[in-house]
């Protein structure tokens, strides 16, 4: 079964570079009321983390007399109950494309029926909606451009652009910004590029990311520093930095540069913890002309944190100070995270002390840092201590900063308190989002309370959430867990219709199809694989290989042989083991008319792709032998550790 990571930012806040970002991820934006318990009954009445709707009970009497959060938890709760005039028509339409999106004539008349009148606005908002599920969105978008009176303006085309990008339709996309160079070239601006650009980073394809600069000039848009800029930021942010390094000596005259293309590479270097290459970026930046100020500085103090040199970092803030450069609290929550990373909290907890005392008072996020370490190092009290702490000055805390105390929930295996503590955050306003339910829903999968999963699954459901790929994977695998193959598939083929399925989902595409096989539900098994076929998933060699190993490892050879001549009509030809071991398999069952027609095959493919046959088959026994060995050696390190314990036991015993 593989292992669903759910995001944990190891770095709670958010390096600026110099806003090349469209939209930075500042975790203080917005913040939301919490409720605590009052500081009176904190002398008299210790509370433990389990008695979380006692806490709730007593949470108003801090905020009530505090000026500085009571405004913001009236001004939370009017807004609440206040509704903008999209809000009803975006969740008929959700309803809609969740019931019939698999249907597209039905959809398209209900839709018809539903008497919404498409607008301005609506489209982007129904597309937030949707969320992950991009092919929903895509559908209503397509249905909206029909209407009479209506024409898509730019923030919708760029938030279906954006979608599509995260879906990986780039073919899509770029008939997508083709029919807006035939229909609205003035649409056309740097910022639809720039999403396209930052969509390719995400996926390290560097050299289409490129092309994307080049191939502007070609729809009128001309490139300036600012693409130039992002095109940079989003490489470096995505672990393409020496991509991004040589793309600034190769094309850097073309741009007036400013220091917010210096900083970008500087972030990219200190991000993989590259301090020398950093310093070399700082020294031309000041050979350029430009002094670096607080954001530099604090990039640089995050490499040192990356490579765990705390006395450098402490250094650095010395020469800051020394150099009239303040620093900030970004600048000391950096310090401090890297001191929560090695388990140091009590200078953690001085850094905090220093920081206050010299005029920088810390935020949600230096406290939110603060809450992860205690939490992750199994402190959950000192994190419950911390909470209560920042809310007594002032700080209203964010689902994050809940999300740390959840994980050491989770890890603890404490499924009623994390239920408590989502009751709670209803409670006082800070809604869950699908970070906070996804734990809920794992832990509950992982103790064998699947039906609790499924009432989580149906509260997300009728909110207005919509679960994620994330949410999708965690109930697959817990169905499959639980040996209930049947729902299993039905959450399968729902993320496939709206658009999930990716490569880094074919882990729980090849545990699904084996449970299917072994428990002999074959038809099951080819359902789940036609639904991946008809809803039009761009598959790759990868992809096929799981289902036809799996046919194969079952015991359907012939099955797999058809899947295998299906997949070479589309055009992929087999990788050599796989072709190796169907050879095998039906030489074991004489029949020599399919493997002939499969030879026949991979034979022409090889040629066409200047590859001779003889090294193709040689290369396939020779990797069956590989794995074959590789397992044989995996079960006899298994037995030795069954029979002698591991290494890491025998030192525990020692």
């Amino acid at each position: 079964m593989v292992e669903l990571c759910i995001v944990r930012p190891t770095c709670p806040f958010h390096l600026s570079t110099h806003f090349f970002s469209l939209k930075p991820n500042n975790l203080n934006q917005n913040p939301k009321p919490h409720f605590t318990k009052s500081p009176k009954m904190l002398k008299n009445l210790t509370l433990l983390p389990s008695s979380l709707s006692f806490r709730a009970v007593y949470s108003l009497h801090i905020l009530q007399g505090n000026p500085k959060t009571s405004s913001k938890i009236q001004s939370f709760h009017h807004s609440s109950n206040t509704h903008d005039e999209f809000s009803s028509d975006v969740e008929k339409i959700y309803r809609i494309l969740k019931k019939f999106h698999s249907r597209i004539p039905k959809l398209e008349l209900a839709l018809q029926e539903s008497g919404v009148v498409v607008r301005d606005g609506l489209t982007e908002r129904v597309l937030m909606r949707c969320g992950d599920s991009g092919n929903l969105g895509y559908r209503y978008f397509v249905w909206a451009s029909k209407q009479p009176g209506y024409s898509h303006s730019h923030d919708a085309y760029k938030a279906m652009l954006k979608s599509l990008g995260k879906m990986r339709q780039f073919g899509t996309v770029w008939a997508l910004i083709n029919e807006m160079r035939n229909g609205n070239p003035e649409l056309l601006t740097v910022d639809v590029f720039v999403v396209l650009m930052r969509r390719f980073a995400s996926r390290r394809m560097v050299e289409k990311a490129v092309e994307v600069l080049d191939e502007m000039s070609g729809y009128g848009v001309e490139p300036n520093e600012y693409v130039f800029g992002c095109l940079l930021d989003a490489l470096c942010k995505n672990g393409s930095v020496k991509e991004a390094a040589r793309l600034f000596d190769e094309m850097g005259f073309r741009f007036r540069l400013s220091i917010k293309h210096y900083t970008s590479l500087l972030y990219g270097w200190c991000k993989e913890g590259k301090v020398m290459e950093a310093k070399v970026v700082l020294m031309k930046m000041k050979q350029a002309g430009f002094e670096p100020d607080v954001v530099v500085y604090n990039n640089l103090l995050n490499g040192y944190v990356v490579c765990r040199k705390m006395a450098d970092a402490f250094d650095l803030l010395q020469e800051m100070k020394r150099k009239g450069c303040k620093p900030n609290e970004t600048s000391y929550t950096i310090v401090i995270q890297g001191l929560c990373l090695q388990d140091k909290m009590e200078e953690a907890m001085r850094v905090l002390l220093d920081m206050e005392r010299s005029g920088c008072e810390g935020d949600v996020v230096t406290y939110t840092t603060l809450i992860s370490g205690f939490c992750k190092w199994g402190k959950i009290e000192k994190g419950y201590e911390l909470l209560d702490d920042m809310l007594r000055k002032g700080y209203n805390p964010n689902s994050t900063t809940y999300l740390h105390i959840m994980l050491a929930h989770e890890k603890k295996e404490e499924l009623e308190e994390c239920l408590e503590l989502v009751k709670e955050m209803e409670k006082i306003g800070i809604p869950p989002d699908v970070s906070i339910y996804n734990v809920v829903i794992r832990l509950a999968c992982k103790l064998g309370e699947i039906d609790e999963g499924v009432r989580i699954w149906n509260e997300i459901e009728a909110s207005v959430i919509s679960p994620g790929v994330d949410t999708f994977i965690v109930m697959i695998n817990g169905f499959v867990e639980e040996g209930r193959l049947i729902e299993a598939c039905d959450h399968f083929k729902e993320m496939i219709g709206r658009g999930l399925l990716s490569a880094p989902q074919y882990g729980t595409l090849k545990d699904l199809l084996n449970s299917l096989l072994r428990a002999e539900k074959l038809e099951l098994g080819k359902d789940v694989w036609s639904c991946i076929m008809t809803k039009g998933c761009e598959l790759n060699v990868s992809a096929w290989t799981i289902w036809i190993h799996a046919l194969f490892s079952n015991g359907h050879v012939k099955e797999a042989c058809s899947y295998c001549l299906d997949m070479m009509d589309a055009g992929l030809m087999p990788q050599p083991d796989t072709f190796a071991k169907l050879m095998r398999g039906l030489r074991k069952l004489y029949n020599r008319q399919i493997a002939a027609e499969i030879t026949e095959k991979v034979r022409k493919m090889a040629e066409e792709r200047n590859m001779t046959f003889k090294m193709y088959k040689r290369r396939g026994e020779r990797d069956l032998k590989e794995k074959a060995k590789m397992k044989l050696d995996g079960r006899k390190r298994r037995a030795r550790r069954r029979r002698w314990g591991s290494h890491n036991s025998q030192a525990k015993t020692l």
